[in-house]
């Protein structure tokens, strides 16, 4: 994964908010990185309606 790059949401590995779960299946670009818990990186995606939400690196494909 790089800065830049397009992805889409293919999984939601926890229960999340009703406007999380909007962006499954959906295609965002990423914008940064972002530590989890210490052993794990997250990814931070913008959607084209410019909201932003970081998910983990498994849910998650380039497009």
């Amino acid at each position: 994964m790089e800065i830049g790059q397009k992805v889409k949401v293919y999984r939601l590995r926890d229960r999340v908010s009703a406007d999380i779960a909007k962006k499954l299946g959906q295609v965002g670009t990423v914008k940064e990185f972002k530590m989890t818990d210490g052993s794990g990186v997250g990814v931070v995606v913008q959607f084209e309606d410019r909201t932003a939400t970081w998910f983990f690196e498994d849910e998650i494909k380039a497009v």
